[in-house]
Order: C-alpha cells, then structure tokens, then sequence
C-alpha cells in the first residue's frame, strides 16, 4: 500500500512541477512517469486519462491552498489586516518559488484556466468551483468589515469577485514579467475596490 501510494504521489508531484514550468497541452504521459520516475503502467494503475490526473493535481493543490486560506483568513486580528495577510503571504510564496527555481510560477489555477478553459469542460467546472470558494473566503472577510464599518463596499459578493481578481491578475502580471514586486500594490488596489475606512 505504502509503496503504490508513494508512486502516485510521485507522479502527481511530478505533474504539477512539469505543469507549472510549461503548462498542460504539450505534456505527454510518458513524460510525467520518467519525470516522476515510476513506469508508465504505474500512470494507468492509478489515472483513466491525462485530464484525471489534471484534475487530482488541481484537487491536491486546492486542499492546500484552502487550508492556508482558512488559517489566514480565518485567524486572529481586524477582517482587513487578514485580508492583507493573504496578500502578503502570496507574495511571499511566489517570491519563495522564485528564488528556488528562477522564475515566479503564477497561481497554478490562473494558469490552468488560461490554457484549458474552452479544452476541458471537467477541468472547467472544477475550476470555477475553486474560484467560487475563494470569493465565498474573501466574501465573509469583507461582510465582518463592512458590519464593522471598515469598508464602503455595499455588494459584498462583488467586492469579493473584485478582490480574488485583483489578485489572481497580479499574480498573473508577476508571471509575466517574472517580479514579484507586481504584486506590491495589491493592497492599496484591494482598498480603493472596497471603499476602506480604516487604516
């Protein structure tokens, strides 16, 4: 058990590195299993096709993600000074990769559906599902600042979906042009969208 469990944690590990660095279209099967180091059969045993895998990669990376989310999100302090730890720590985690391979990765769900929006309708909803929560995380944080008058924003669930866009675009300018200070004015950008009252 522990050694077929070994294997597809190599093989999801290796996709997710291999789709990060160069994206999901090119990348073949037997490329994975020589990246992740296990035989080809191995793929099969545990993936009916390169789109489940897709998809266990995406579902793997959003259980952590999530959780940093709710700790961040979810912890101690006013709605708006955790808020703008999200940010911080996104910058920080982008700035971490960076360091360890040369280049800022993006947000491995940004990059997805950039590439495999109108290609797979499974990745599709999965993705929207995703991003869905992530406006219901940030939707609550702002609902606390709004009852507490630190924000202006009256639509909570637009100010939300403006805010996890604001900070999926940055990441997607840091991407490009591989400076992880793109993502410095998040902050300022996210107060101005919500109409903060408080410092």
């Amino acid at each position: 058990m522990g050694r077929t469990s070994d294997a597809k944690q190599k093989i999801l590990g290796a996709a997710r590195s291999l789709i990060e660095g160069r994206g999901y279209s090119a990348l073949g099967v037997a490329e994975i299993c020589k990246a992740a180091g296990v035989p080809k059969g191995s793929f099969y045993y545990f993936f009916d096709s390169k789109e489940s895998l897709a998809l266990a990669v995406v579902d793997e990376h959003w259980a952590a993600q999530r959780r940093n989310w709710e700790r961040v999100l979810g912890g101690a302090g006013k709605p708006l000074e955790r808020l703008r730890r999200l940010f911080e720590e996104t910058e920080a985690g982008q700035r971490a990769t960076q360091d360890g391979c040369g280049t800022v990765s993006g947000c491995l769900f940004g990059n997805l559906t950039l590439e495999l929006s109108n290609q797979t309708e499974a990745v599709r909803l999965r993705l929207k599902e995703i991003f869905e929560a992530q406006v219901d995380m940030v939707e609550s944080v702002i609902a606390e600042a709004r009852r507490r008058g630190d924000v202006s924003a009256t639509d909570t669930r637009e100010a939300a979906r403006a805010v996890v866009a604001q900070l999926e675009g940055q990441v997607m300018f840091a991407k490009l042009y591989n400076d992880t200070t793109r993502l410095t004015p998040l902050w300022d950008n996210c107060r101005a969208l919500l109409g903060a009252t408080a410092a």
